[in-house]
């Protein structure tokens, strides 16, 4: 329907500006179209309707940075600044944390197994950790390589081994949890800056080159990767998988929501609704397949509702302005878990 308007409106333009000279028909077509385009996308964007229930971390200047979901529905968050894991029942709104071992560790990524252990990221210190809730008890696997410095963020495949990336070292690491077994992979593309990670349904891991415009994927058991350029220009930034196996992606650099489709190798984008300065940051898929991310460059940070169905934008700010949404996590029943870093609060939205 754009582009058949799109068209239409072109050449009701084109007719206008006929007899002109060719260099001025051309740059004043190309401005309408641009201006008409510009109008058409912001009148397609809704007000997003959505509960946004806030939660202050316990701590001060906590800087939580990546939510999890357990597998009893509570909200898990990294508090990088204060060494500490924290867990929100969202039941009670009772908040709980969990100092760590080793003092500065910086925890960044996490994600909790099937027995309810939380593994997380400490970036600072260069290992990955594993949290028994039951017990308090921290295990700590250090990396086997002195370059490998920073892991970053953890996920799990299907067989339960722990995939995971370290952002500056540029590598990926995969962990076997029943042997504390760690092996690493650099990334073809120096200084490629893996970040977000997610496995596929089929138990390809797929990641973010940050430091570059592509995404990457690992085989499972030859650890080969594979690269797939995007648009040039793009920094890709989060990764969300999708129901049917295709994954979203935020383009932080450049204002996009991203969509990659691993079958056929082919990648299709959208402007979000904030424009070129929005820095799109963390998404998540909730069950229905519906996108949400949050835009980091926008004051306040905004919450963006994507629907590939109809490919609408509905969008909501963050009530305390958010102070950077840097991650978010969609549970079973479809609410979305938040870290709001720069404001010290974990946020549980309902839509």
């Amino acid at each position: 329907m754009f582009l058949q308007r799109a068209a239409e409106f072109s050449y009701r333009i084109c007719q206008k500006l006929a007899g002109k000279e060719s260099i001025m028909r051309v740059r004043d077509l190309i401005a309408v179209i641009a201006l008409f385009a510009a109008a058409t996308l912001l009148a397609s964007v809704g007000s997003l309707k959505a509960t946004i229930k806030e939660y202050d971390i316990p701590t001060p200047k906590a800087r939580p940075h990546d939510p999890a979901v357990g597998p009893d529905g509570a909200l898990w968050v990294t508090e990088q600044m204060a060494n500490k894991l924290g867990r929100l029942d969202p039941n009670t709104g009772q908040f709980r944390e969990y100092p760590l071992k080793t003092p500065d560790s910086g925890p960044h990524g996490l994600v909790a197994d099937k027995d309810g252990n939380i593994w997380f990221a400490a970036i600072f210190k260069g290992y990955v950790g594993k949290l028994d809730p039951k017990t308090g008890n921290i295990s700590e696997y250090r990396m086997p390589d002195p370059h490998a410095k920073d892991p970053h963020t953890p996920v799990f495949d299907q067989k339960g081994i722990l995939w995971f990336t370290l952002q500056d070292s540029s590598m990926i690491g995969r962990l076997d949890p029943s042997t504390g077994d760690i092996k690493l992979k650099p990334t073809p593309t120096q200084h490629a800056v893996p970040y977000g990670i997610v496995v596929t349904q089929d138990g390809a891991p797929f990641f973010c080159e940050f430091g570059t415009n592509k995404l990457g994927s690992i085989d499972p058991h030859s650890m080969a990767i594979r690269e797939y350029s995007l648009p040039q220009g793009a920094r890709p930034r989060r990764l969300a998988l999708a129901p049917d196996g295709t994954i979203y992606y935020t383009d932080y650099e450049r204002g996009y929501l991203g969509h990659f489709d691993p079958r056929m190798s082919k990648q299709e984008e959208w402007r979000s609704p904030g424009g070129e300065n929005s820095e799109p940051y963390g998404i998540t898929t909730t069950p229905d397949g519906v996108v949400w991310y949050s835009e980091s460059g926008v004051r306040p940070n905004t919450l963006v509702r994507f629907d590939p169905r109809t490919k609408a934008f509905s969008k909501t700010d963050i009530p305390s302005g958010g102070g950077v949404v840097r991650n978010m996590a969609a549970t079973k029943d479809g609410k979305i878990y938040l870290a709001c870093s720069g404001v010290n609060k974990v946020a549980i939205v309902t839509p």
